[in-house]
């Protein structure tokens, strides 16, 4: 498939016949990630592979994700995507065994260097998983909780900052009124919603999203996807998830693994309608995975 040629309709196309492009809403960039300016880009993975012991998860990636966008993370289960993303807040750290080649780079600064703070490091790029975790505590005190780790705080720009963080994940309206009540009582889209507000209120540059809205139903999905849209134009967004149209609709750029290899990254309108690899193709178009 070369570079001008019209997409075919079983690219566009998936098997149920949804038409992705359809659906490609988000972003009208069309410029290769590798063509982007310096300055637009936030995180640079250069030559990047992870192993377990021996066993290698992670084959020399190379990407520059650019800041202020959406970045969707696609691949078939056990491809390595959420591996991936924990590298660039270094939670893979935390698992014994595992070795590390490779650079990445946020806003120029090498996350691995010795005087890096690891702790800092997470404040600045947020995670949120794919089951909510709030904590067992008041819905104040769960998106204040990074805050108060961050230090003193006086009690009137704590409380601004839990309505900026509610307000900011579309959730105050929801909750204002009952703010002291246990986060625990919320649904599972508000609690999803809840620790988006409890990673953004810390103010991050970077917010990984693993797989957020798959354990929700279509209309917390929906919210949350709007949501998405929204934080882009403040963060730099990187999200794991199993659902094309998902991706399709919220992600400016595709990065496609498959066995630990990055096997084609590019515009999302390309990755969707004109992919050059077959692999990519086959993939899209649920020949696999």
């Amino acid at each position: 498939m070369t570079e001008n040629s019209l997409p075919s309709e079983s690219v566009i196309a998936s098997p149920s016949g949804v038409k992705l492009a359809a659906k490609l809403v988000s972003s009208t960039d069309t410029r290769s990630p590798s063509e982007l300016p310096a300055d637009d880009v936030c995180l640079k993975v250069s030559d990047l592979a992870l192993f377990y012991g021996s066993n290698q998860s992670l084959n020399e990636i190379n990407m520059r994700i650019p800041r202020q966008r959406v970045t969707a993370v696609i691949g078939p289960s056990g491809c390595g995507k959420s591996t991936l993303i924990r590298c660039f807040n270094r939670m893979n750290d935390l698992i014994d065994g595992v070795s590390i080649t490779g650079r990445i780079e946020l806003n120029g600064l090498e996350i691995h260097n010795q005087d890096v703070d690891v702790a800092q490091l997470r404040r600045q790029v947020g995670m949120v998983f794919q089951r909510p975790n709030p904590f067992p505590k008041s819905i104040y005190e769960n998106v204040a909780y990074g805050l108060r780790l961050a230090g003193k705080v006086p009690k009137s720009e704590l409380d601004d900052r839990v309505e900026w963080g509610l307000k900011s994940a579309a959730l105050w309206d929801e909750v204002h009124d009952r703010l002291n009540d246990s986060a625990l009582g919320l649904s599972g889209g508000q609690q999803q919603r809840l620790v988006i507000a409890r990673a953004i209120a810390v103010e991050p540059s970077v917010l990984l999203l693993d797989e957020p809205a798959s354990a929700l139903d279509p209309i917390s999905t929906l919210k949350i996807e709007e949501l998405i849209a929204d934080l882009k134009t403040r963060y730099t967004i990187v999200i794991v998830t199993h659902n094309m149209q998902q991706a399709a609709r919220v992600s400016d750029f595709t990065a496609f693994l498959y066995l630990g290899e990055l096997i084609e990254y590019d515009a999302t309108l390309k990755i969707f309608t004109n992919p050059s690899e077959r692999k990519t193709e086959d993939y899209v178009t649920g020949r696999y995975g």
